[in-house]
Protein backbone atom coordinates (compact mmCIF):
# COMPACT_ATOMS: atom_id res chain seq x y z
CA UNK A 1 0.00 0.00 0.00
CA UNK A 2 1.51 3.55 -0.78
CA UNK A 3 0.72 6.95 -0.25
CA UNK A 4 2.33 9.47 -1.96
CA UNK A 5 2.88 13.47 -0.45
CA UNK A 6 1.68 15.52 -3.04
CA UNK A 7 2.87 18.94 -1.67
CA UNK A 8 6.27 17.66 -2.17
CA UNK A 9 5.71 17.56 -5.62
CA UNK A 10 7.00 20.57 -7.48
CA UNK A 11 5.91 19.27 -11.69
CA UNK A 12 2.24 19.62 -11.90
CA UNK A 13 2.71 18.40 -15.27
CA UNK A 14 3.85 14.85 -14.12
CA UNK A 15 1.73 13.58 -11.15
CA UNK A 16 1.31 10.05 -11.86
CA UNK A 17 5.20 9.15 -12.65
CA UNK A 18 5.61 7.69 -9.37
CA UNK A 19 2.65 4.91 -10.19
CA UNK A 20 4.22 4.37 -13.13
CA UNK A 21 7.88 3.80 -11.34
CA UNK A 22 5.93 1.38 -9.41
CA UNK A 23 5.13 -0.63 -11.87
CA UNK A 24 8.00 -1.17 -13.80
CA UNK A 25 10.11 -1.36 -11.08
CA UNK A 26 8.06 -3.61 -8.63
CA UNK A 27 6.08 -5.11 -11.49
CA UNK A 28 2.17 -4.14 -9.58
CA UNK A 29 -0.17 -2.37 -10.62
CA UNK A 30 -1.51 0.94 -9.11
CA UNK A 31 -5.14 1.54 -8.48
CA UNK A 32 -5.81 5.55 -7.23
CA UNK A 33 -7.99 5.70 -4.52
CA UNK A 34 -8.12 9.33 -4.32
CA UNK A 35 -6.23 12.09 -6.97
CA UNK A 36 -4.47 14.91 -6.11
CA UNK A 37 -6.17 18.61 -6.90
CA UNK A 38 -3.18 19.95 -8.51
CA UNK A 39 0.34 19.25 -7.00
CA UNK A 40 3.00 21.79 -5.32
CA UNK A 41 2.45 24.98 -3.92
CA UNK A 42 -0.99 24.84 -5.82
CA UNK A 43 -2.21 21.68 -4.11
CA UNK A 44 -5.53 21.91 -2.97
CA UNK A 45 -7.10 18.92 -1.40
CA UNK A 46 -8.38 15.37 -2.84
CA UNK A 47 -10.58 13.21 -4.58
CA UNK A 48 -12.23 10.34 -3.19
CA UNK A 49 -12.97 8.36 -6.07
CA UNK A 50 -14.98 5.55 -3.63
CA UNK A 51 -16.82 8.12 -2.10
CA UNK A 52 -17.06 11.05 -4.90
CA UNK A 53 -16.23 13.38 -2.37
CA UNK A 54 -13.64 16.15 -2.21
CA UNK A 55 -11.25 17.00 0.49
CA UNK A 56 -10.64 20.53 0.35
CA UNK A 57 -8.06 21.64 2.95
CA UNK A 58 -6.52 25.24 4.16
CA UNK A 59 -2.81 25.85 4.32
CA UNK A 60 -2.93 29.32 4.93
CA UNK A 61 -1.06 28.43 8.54
CA UNK A 62 1.78 27.12 6.44
CA UNK A 63 1.82 23.48 8.58
CA UNK A 64 2.11 25.13 11.92
CA UNK A 65 -1.16 23.12 12.77
CA UNK A 66 -3.36 20.41 11.83
CA UNK A 67 -5.14 21.44 7.95
CA UNK A 68 -8.53 22.14 8.39
CA UNK A 69 -10.63 19.54 6.02
CA UNK A 70 -13.98 20.65 4.20
CA UNK A 71 -16.12 18.22 2.59
CA UNK A 72 -17.58 19.26 -1.13
CA UNK A 73 -18.87 17.54 -4.22
CA UNK A 74 -17.16 17.03 -7.65
CA UNK A 75 -19.92 20.08 -8.87
CA UNK A 76 -20.05 21.91 -6.25
CA UNK A 77 -19.32 26.07 -7.82
CA UNK A 78 -16.47 26.41 -4.86
CA UNK A 79 -14.50 23.98 -6.22
CA UNK A 80 -14.93 26.02 -9.92
CA UNK A 81 -14.07 29.07 -8.05
CA UNK A 82 -11.09 28.09 -6.30
CA UNK A 83 -9.36 25.75 -9.24
CA UNK A 84 -10.43 28.84 -12.13
CA UNK A 85 -12.10 27.42 -15.24
CA UNK A 86 -9.10 25.59 -16.64
CA UNK A 87 -7.84 23.60 -13.44
CA UNK A 88 -11.76 22.66 -12.79
CA UNK A 89 -11.81 21.31 -16.47
CA UNK A 90 -8.03 19.43 -16.03
CA UNK A 91 -9.18 17.95 -12.49
CA UNK A 92 -12.31 16.56 -14.30
CA UNK A 93 -10.48 15.11 -17.31
CA UNK A 94 -8.03 13.40 -15.25
CA UNK A 95 -10.49 11.66 -13.38
CA UNK A 96 -12.29 11.06 -16.84
CA UNK A 97 -9.18 9.01 -17.82
CA UNK A 98 -8.96 7.36 -14.52
CA UNK A 99 -12.24 5.84 -14.34
CA UNK A 100 -11.87 4.81 -18.04
CA UNK A 101 -8.40 3.36 -18.40
CA UNK A 102 -7.22 3.36 -15.06
CA UNK A 103 -6.66 -0.41 -13.00
CA UNK A 104 -9.71 -1.41 -11.04
CA UNK A 105 -9.28 -2.27 -7.48
CA UNK A 106 -9.60 -5.82 -6.50
CA UNK A 107 -9.38 -7.11 -2.98
CA UNK A 108 -7.91 -10.94 -4.29
CA UNK A 109 -5.20 -9.23 -6.67
CA UNK A 110 -4.52 -6.54 -3.50
CA UNK A 111 -4.25 -9.41 -1.20
CA UNK A 112 -2.21 -11.50 -3.82
CA UNK A 113 0.30 -8.71 -4.20
CA UNK A 114 -0.71 -7.94 -7.69
CA UNK A 115 -2.22 -4.41 -7.08
CA UNK A 116 -1.39 -1.72 -4.98
CA UNK A 117 -3.89 1.23 -3.77
CA UNK A 118 -2.43 4.82 -3.89
CA UNK A 119 -3.38 7.63 -1.99
CA UNK A 120 -2.80 11.18 -2.20
CA UNK A 121 -1.90 13.43 0.64
CA UNK A 122 0.01 16.03 2.57
CA UNK A 123 2.38 14.64 5.15
CA UNK A 124 3.58 17.74 6.13
CA UNK A 125 0.19 19.23 7.01
CA UNK A 126 -1.37 15.85 8.01
CA UNK A 127 -3.74 15.91 5.63
CA UNK A 128 -5.28 12.89 4.01
CA UNK A 129 -3.49 10.47 6.65
CA UNK A 130 -6.32 10.04 8.64
CA UNK A 131 -9.17 8.93 5.71
CA UNK A 132 -5.94 6.88 4.58
CA UNK A 133 -6.01 4.90 7.73
CA UNK A 134 -9.85 4.48 7.85
CA UNK A 135 -9.53 3.09 4.35
CA UNK A 136 -6.51 0.61 5.26
CA UNK A 137 -8.85 -1.20 8.34
CA UNK A 138 -11.26 -1.84 5.55
CA UNK A 139 -8.35 -2.93 3.04
CA UNK A 140 -5.89 -5.08 5.08
CA UNK A 141 -6.72 -8.52 5.68
CA UNK A 142 -7.80 -9.93 9.36
CA UNK A 143 -5.31 -11.80 11.62
CA UNK A 144 -4.66 -15.11 10.56
CA UNK A 145 -3.29 -18.11 12.08
CA UNK A 146 0.31 -18.29 13.79
CA UNK A 147 2.36 -21.99 13.95
CA UNK A 148 3.88 -22.93 16.80
CA UNK A 149 6.57 -25.73 17.17
CA UNK A 150 3.97 -27.97 17.82
CA UNK A 151 0.43 -26.53 16.44
CA UNK A 152 -1.17 -23.81 14.78
CA UNK A 153 -2.74 -20.96 16.70
CA UNK A 154 -5.87 -19.34 15.30
CA UNK A 155 -6.75 -15.36 16.20
CA UNK A 156 -9.96 -16.98 17.41
CA UNK A 157 -8.38 -18.97 20.41
CA UNK A 158 -9.41 -18.13 23.91
CA UNK A 159 -6.27 -18.42 25.42
CA UNK A 160 -4.34 -15.24 25.07
CA UNK A 161 -1.03 -16.05 23.17
CA UNK A 162 1.03 -12.82 21.67
CA UNK A 163 4.66 -12.59 20.53
CA UNK A 164 7.87 -10.01 20.50
CA UNK A 165 8.74 -8.91 17.19
CA UNK A 166 10.06 -5.05 17.90
CA UNK A 167 12.45 -3.69 20.76
CA UNK A 168 12.59 -0.24 20.88
CA UNK A 169 15.40 1.74 23.36
CA UNK A 170 15.14 5.19 24.53
CA UNK A 171 11.64 5.79 22.47
CA UNK A 172 11.54 8.61 25.66
CA UNK A 173 14.90 9.87 25.92
CA UNK A 174 14.00 11.51 29.27
CA UNK A 175 13.58 8.60 31.17
CA UNK A 176 15.51 6.12 29.24
CA UNK A 177 12.32 3.86 28.16
CA UNK A 178 12.36 0.62 26.21
CA UNK A 179 9.56 -0.37 24.40
CA UNK A 180 8.76 -4.25 23.37
CA UNK A 181 6.18 -4.22 20.71
CA UNK A 182 3.82 -7.04 20.77
CA UNK A 183 1.43 -9.00 18.14
CA UNK A 184 -1.32 -10.18 19.94
CA UNK A 185 -2.17 -13.77 17.92
CA UNK A 186 -5.22 -15.23 19.78
CA UNK A 187 -7.51 -14.24 22.71
CA UNK A 188 -7.59 -10.89 24.93
CA UNK A 189 -5.26 -8.96 26.24
CA UNK A 190 -5.86 -6.83 29.59
CA UNK A 191 -3.86 -4.29 31.00
CA UNK A 192 -2.43 -5.41 34.32
CA UNK A 193 -2.82 -9.22 33.12
CA UNK A 194 -0.34 -12.00 34.18
CA UNK A 195 1.22 -14.35 31.21
CA UNK A 196 3.64 -16.88 31.31
CA UNK A 197 7.01 -15.89 29.66
CA UNK A 198 7.63 -19.33 27.97
CA UNK A 199 11.95 -18.34 27.11
CA UNK A 200 12.26 -17.35 30.88
CA UNK A 201 9.66 -20.03 32.34
CA UNK A 202 8.12 -17.27 34.33
CA UNK A 203 4.81 -15.55 35.33
CA UNK A 204 4.90 -11.79 34.75
CA UNK A 205 2.44 -8.67 34.96
CA UNK A 206 1.90 -6.60 32.12
CA UNK A 207 1.21 -3.57 34.15
CA UNK A 208 1.85 -0.72 31.22
CA UNK A 209 0.47 -0.94 27.67
CA UNK A 210 0.64 1.45 25.36
CA UNK A 211 0.04 2.15 21.38
CA UNK A 212 1.54 4.99 19.52
CA UNK A 213 0.67 7.18 16.46
CA UNK A 214 3.86 9.23 15.61
CA UNK A 215 4.92 10.99 18.54
CA UNK A 216 1.67 10.37 20.16
CA UNK A 217 1.37 7.45 23.10
CA UNK A 218 -2.19 6.12 24.12
CA UNK A 219 -2.20 3.86 27.33
CA UNK A 220 -4.10 0.49 25.82
CA UNK A 221 -6.59 -1.11 28.19
CA UNK A 222 -7.77 -4.25 25.96
CA UNK A 223 -6.58 -5.37 22.58
CA UNK A 224 -7.31 -8.18 20.67
CA UNK A 225 -5.83 -11.03 18.14
CA UNK A 226 -4.11 -8.88 15.31
CA UNK A 227 -3.52 -5.34 17.36
CA UNK A 228 0.30 -4.52 18.19
CA UNK A 229 0.69 -3.31 21.81
CA UNK A 230 3.65 -1.53 23.28
CA UNK A 231 5.05 -2.71 26.56
CA UNK A 232 7.12 -1.84 29.10
CA UNK A 233 10.68 -3.32 28.79
CA UNK A 234 12.79 -3.52 32.19
CA UNK A 235 14.86 -6.15 29.86
CA UNK A 236 13.16 -9.24 30.27
CA UNK A 237 11.77 -9.35 26.63
CA UNK A 238 14.07 -10.25 23.48
CA UNK A 239 12.54 -10.77 19.76
CA UNK A 240 11.04 -13.94 19.46
CA UNK A 241 9.49 -14.12 23.01
CA UNK A 242 6.59 -15.83 23.16
CA UNK A 243 3.47 -14.23 26.07
CA UNK A 244 0.71 -16.65 27.05
CA UNK A 245 -1.61 -17.94 29.02
CA UNK A 246 -2.69 -21.37 29.56
CA UNK A 247 -1.06 -24.47 28.12
CA UNK A 248 2.69 -22.67 26.90
CA UNK A 249 3.12 -22.47 23.75
CA UNK A 250 6.00 -21.26 21.57
CA UNK A 251 5.97 -19.62 18.08
CA UNK A 252 8.42 -20.41 15.73
CA UNK A 253 11.59 -17.97 16.17
CA UNK A 254 13.27 -15.35 13.86
CA UNK A 255 16.17 -15.88 12.32
CA UNK A 256 19.36 -14.02 12.50
CA UNK A 257 20.45 -13.37 8.73
CA UNK A 258 24.31 -13.76 7.85
CA UNK A 259 25.29 -10.08 7.93
CA UNK A 260 28.32 -9.55 4.87
CA UNK A 261 30.15 -6.44 6.90
CA UNK A 262 32.20 -6.45 9.61
CA UNK A 263 33.62 -3.71 11.86
CA UNK A 264 35.48 -4.13 15.18
CA UNK A 265 34.10 -1.73 17.71
CA UNK A 266 37.06 0.30 19.64
CA UNK A 267 36.25 2.61 22.68
CA UNK A 268 37.67 6.08 22.10
CA UNK A 269 37.28 6.75 25.39
CA UNK A 270 38.20 4.26 28.42
CA UNK A 271 35.76 6.37 31.27
CA UNK A 272 32.93 5.61 29.08
CA UNK A 273 33.36 1.57 28.23
CA UNK A 274 29.82 0.89 30.27
CA UNK A 275 27.67 3.74 28.93
CA UNK A 276 29.50 1.68 25.40
CA UNK A 277 28.56 -2.02 26.08
CA UNK A 278 25.36 -0.82 27.73
CA UNK A 279 24.52 0.71 24.13
CA UNK A 280 25.81 -1.89 22.46
CA UNK A 281 23.77 -4.50 24.48
CA UNK A 282 20.38 -2.99 23.94
CA UNK A 283 20.47 -2.04 20.07
CA UNK A 284 22.10 -5.17 19.10
CA UNK A 285 19.26 -6.66 21.25
CA UNK A 286 16.64 -4.17 18.83
CA UNK A 287 18.36 -6.53 16.23
CA UNK A 288 19.85 -3.31 14.25
CA UNK A 289 22.67 -5.27 14.09
CA UNK A 290 24.19 -8.71 15.15
CA UNK A 291 27.35 -8.58 17.77
CA UNK A 292 30.15 -11.37 18.11
CA UNK A 293 32.30 -11.66 20.74
CA UNK A 294 36.12 -13.93 20.84
CA UNK A 295 35.36 -17.05 23.09
CA UNK A 296 36.44 -16.63 26.67
CA UNK A 297 37.44 -12.92 26.62
CA UNK A 298 33.74 -12.27 27.70
CA UNK A 299 32.76 -8.48 26.30
CA UNK A 300 35.71 -7.14 25.28
CA UNK A 301 36.66 -6.24 21.74
CA UNK A 302 33.45 -6.88 20.10
CA UNK A 303 32.97 -7.34 16.25
CA UNK A 304 29.79 -5.75 14.64
CA UNK A 305 27.83 -7.42 11.74
CA UNK A 306 25.34 -6.10 9.47
CA UNK A 307 23.76 -6.56 6.27
CA UNK A 308 24.45 -2.82 4.81
CA UNK A 309 27.20 -0.59 5.48
CA UNK A 310 24.41 2.41 6.34
CA UNK A 311 23.81 0.04 9.25
CA UNK A 312 27.09 0.73 11.08
CA UNK A 313 26.66 4.68 10.72
CA UNK A 314 23.15 4.34 12.53
CA UNK A 315 24.63 2.35 15.55
CA UNK A 316 27.50 4.78 15.31
CA UNK A 317 24.88 7.77 15.23
CA UNK A 318 22.83 6.43 18.02
CA UNK A 319 25.98 5.64 20.29
CA UNK A 320 26.90 9.38 19.75
CA UNK A 321 23.41 10.70 20.49
CA UNK A 322 21.66 8.68 23.06
CA UNK A 323 24.43 6.73 25.04
CA UNK A 324 26.69 9.62 24.80
CA UNK A 325 29.95 7.71 23.54
CA UNK A 326 31.80 8.06 20.12
CA UNK A 327 33.66 4.78 19.62
CA UNK A 328 35.42 4.01 16.52
CA UNK A 329 34.98 1.59 14.04
CA UNK A 330 37.42 -0.29 12.53
CA UNK A 331 36.43 -2.72 9.26
CA UNK A 332 37.24 -5.89 9.12
CA UNK A 333 37.83 -8.10 5.91
CA UNK A 334 35.40 -10.66 6.66
CA UNK A 335 32.54 -11.48 4.25
CA UNK A 336 30.08 -13.94 6.19
CA UNK A 337 29.06 -15.40 9.36
CA UNK A 338 28.31 -18.81 9.20
CA UNK A 339 26.90 -20.56 12.45
CA UNK A 340 28.17 -23.44 13.89
CA UNK A 341 26.26 -26.79 14.40
CA UNK A 342 27.21 -30.40 15.06
CA UNK A 343 29.77 -32.67 17.05
CA UNK A 344 33.47 -31.82 16.95
CA UNK A 345 34.47 -28.50 16.87
CA UNK A 346 37.06 -27.20 18.29
CA UNK A 347 37.35 -23.04 18.06
CA UNK A 348 41.25 -23.90 19.11
CA UNK A 349 42.10 -26.08 16.48
CA UNK A 350 39.90 -24.12 13.70
CA UNK A 351 41.54 -20.83 14.45
CA UNK A 352 44.77 -22.49 13.75
CA UNK A 353 44.25 -24.22 10.49
CA UNK A 354 43.43 -20.23 9.11
CA UNK A 355 40.06 -21.33 7.66
CA UNK A 356 38.52 -19.01 9.52
CA UNK A 357 37.64 -17.12 12.93
CA UNK A 358 35.61 -18.61 15.76
CA UNK A 359 33.41 -16.04 17.54
CA UNK A 360 30.25 -16.62 19.54
CA UNK A 361 27.26 -14.58 19.25
CA UNK A 362 25.52 -12.79 22.13
CA UNK A 363 23.58 -15.79 22.88
CA UNK A 364 26.85 -17.81 23.22
CA UNK A 365 26.00 -19.81 19.93
CA UNK A 366 29.42 -20.68 17.95
CA UNK A 367 30.01 -18.90 15.03
CA UNK A 368 32.51 -18.83 12.46
CA UNK A 369 33.94 -15.52 10.48
CA UNK A 370 35.43 -16.21 6.90
CA UNK A 371 36.44 -14.27 4.33
CA UNK A 372 34.47 -15.56 1.74
CA UNK A 373 33.67 -18.93 -0.18
CA UNK A 374 36.67 -20.23 -0.65
CA UNK A 375 37.52 -20.41 3.70
CA UNK A 376 34.00 -22.00 3.83
CA UNK A 377 34.39 -24.93 1.70
CA UNK A 378 38.00 -25.31 3.06
CA UNK A 379 36.65 -25.38 6.53
CA UNK A 380 33.30 -27.69 5.19
CA UNK A 381 36.55 -30.40 3.92
CA UNK A 382 38.23 -30.05 7.14
CA UNK A 383 35.05 -30.50 9.54
CA UNK A 384 32.76 -32.75 7.23
CA UNK A 385 30.80 -33.49 10.58
CA UNK A 386 29.97 -29.87 10.84
CA UNK A 387 27.17 -27.51 9.37
CA UNK A 388 28.05 -24.15 8.56
CA UNK A 389 24.36 -22.38 8.54
CA UNK A 390 23.66 -19.10 7.22
CA UNK A 391 20.93 -18.05 10.12
CA UNK A 392 20.25 -18.93 13.87
CA UNK A 393 17.36 -18.68 15.40
CA UNK A 394 17.73 -16.68 18.59
CA UNK A 395 19.11 -18.49 21.30
CA UNK A 396 17.12 -19.08 24.79
CA UNK A 397 19.58 -16.67 26.91
CA UNK A 398 21.66 -13.59 26.35
CA UNK A 399 25.34 -14.51 26.58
Amino acid sequence: MCIRDSKRRRDPERPAIPMFEIESLLGIKCCPMNWPIGMGQQFRGVYDRQSHVVHLFDNSDHGTRLAPVQLTGLEDSRLLDLLGPNGYAQLKDEIELLDAAGDPFDQELFQKGEVTPVFFGSAANNFGVEPFLERFITLAPPPGPRFTRDREVLPDDEGFSGFVFKIQANMDRAHRDRVAFLRICSGKFSRGMMVRHVRLGKDVRLASSVQFLGQERTTIDDAYAGDIVGLFDPGIFGIGDTLCTGTPVEFEGVPQFAPEHFARVVSTDAMKRKHLAKGLKQLTEEGAVQIFYVPGRGEQDPVLGAVGQLQFDVIKHRLMAEYGVEPRLDRLSFAMARWIVGEGYDPVRFNQLGHGTSFVDRFGQPTVLLKGEWELNCARREFPGLQFLESAPLGKGDI
